[in-house]
């Protein structure tokens, strides 16, 4: 069987080097045809040695240029958001892994379903901001959206095969982040540095944080509910500190079904990639003995309001997820620059959700179902409103 052809947009990130690993281990299954970076050029230069793709991009322009002296012609270079576009429609990708962080990945993943491409998202804010939209565009297309998120890869192994009128609730397991056990009275002294460390994964800054607070059980929750097509209040949360258990579904009789794997992101990109098929791999197993016991608890709603902020966003819908995700984005990089304290940020984005009502300026007026265009200025407006919360 030949192997598929990949494009990978967000190569030198986290989820891109992991994705660079799982191709590396599966060459006969998985050949990289196209890779972008937005502005790694040493990282870029170093994959484009290793897996000779055809084309790649960078999304900054003068890093485009720097990238182009060093290959010396001897593979085209894109630049900018074009670029991007350009690579996800490549003639010979067979499917498009999508792991830009923020807005920059939506225009290339609609580009590429239009294109007839199968979807692999490792992007939260492409299923957060346009989920109805990239949903009902797949559907058009005949194409399939692919999660790469552990808990959702977790979710769609434990759906395939069976009837989706049977579920009842779809449920996210979270580590809990390093505050877990941390009284809401101590959260104002939290540093960026204590928010940063991460009791099970090795993640960038931003995921980190939102571990931190809950929010990326928050967006997920939001994510699940387009791609698996489900109300966002059958999308529960619990905590489980050793992430091994990656999520559950609950069906109508009372069974669950959960996927478990060691922490490690190799596992949902490769299924994602190899899909349907399942191939032996280098990767460490899962020794359930040793790891000992599996526990859960349901999570501090009162002490991480990011949950039910979350479902509010979700209930309802158009472009109030999108102004969701960009308020905490803002809140986020407010915190790590020493602008606002950890618990700022859930007020900010309560507070930019509050203000987002029908009627007022351009992006402030909430819409049910919004094109592109205006989930971006939704998005722009929202970024704005986050900024000036005092």
């Amino acid at each position: 069987m030949k192997p598929k052809n990949i494009v990978l947009l967000g190569c030198t990130g986290s989820i891109g080097v992991s994705t660079q690993k799982v191709a590396a281990d599966l060459p006969d299954q998985v050949r990289i045809v196209g890779m972008a970076s937005r502005e790694n050029v040493d990282g870029m230069e170093q994959a484009i040695r290793q897996f000779k793709p055809l084309a790649v991009g960078m999304t900054n322009c003068d890093k485009a240029e720097e990238l182009k002296q060093r290959v010396a012609g001897k593979i085209p270079v894109l630049a900018g958001e074009r670029g991007l576009v350009e690579l996800a429609t490549m003639p010979e990708a067979d499917i498009v892994l999508v792991a830009i962080v923020g807005t920059a990945g939506l225009e290339p993943a609609l580009a590429a379903i239009r294109a007839g491409k199968d979807l692999a998202v490792a992007s939260k804010e492409i299923l957060v901001m346009a989920g109805e939209l990239v949903m009902s565009e797949a559907r058009k297309h005949g194409v399939k959206v692919l999660p790469v998120d552990s808990e959702h890869s977790a979710i769609f192994q434990c759906l395939e095969g069976r009837n989706r009128h049977d579920v009842k609730r779809l449920i996210l397991t979270a580590s809990g982040g390093p505050f877990r056990q941390t009284p809401r009275e101590r959260f104002a002294k939290i540093t960026v540095a204590q928010a940063l460390k991460h009791p099970s994964w090795n993640m960038g800054q931003k995921i980190t944080i939102d571990s931190a607070t809950l929010f990326n059980k928050g967006l997920e929750m939001i994510e699940a509910r387009w791609l698996f097509d489900i109300e966002v209040d059958r999308v529960d949360v619990v905590i489980h500190p050793q992430s091994v258990v990656h999520s559950m579904v609950e069906f109508r009789d009372g069974s669950i079904l959960a996927q478990l794997s060691v922490p490690d992101m190799r596992y949902p990109i490769q299924y994602a990639l190899t899909w349907p098929r399942r191939s032996p791999n280098s990767l460490p197993p899962t020794d359930l003995a040793k790891i000992g016991s599996l526990t859960f608890e349901n999570p501090d709603r009162e002490k991480f309001p990011s949950l039910r902020l979350a479902q509010e966003a979700g209930r309802a819908g158009g472009t109030m997820p999108a102004v969701f995700n960009a308020a905490n984005e803002v809140a986020v990089a407010r915190f790590v620059d020493g602008k606002i304290g950890f618990p700022q940020i859930f007020e900010t984005v309560e507070k930019v959700m509050r203000a987002h009502h029908k009627g007022g300026a351009a992006g402030a007026s909430w819409v049910a179902s919004p094109t592109l265009d205006v989930i971006l200025k939704a998005d722009l407006w929202a970024r704005k409103e986050a900024d000036n919360v005092s």
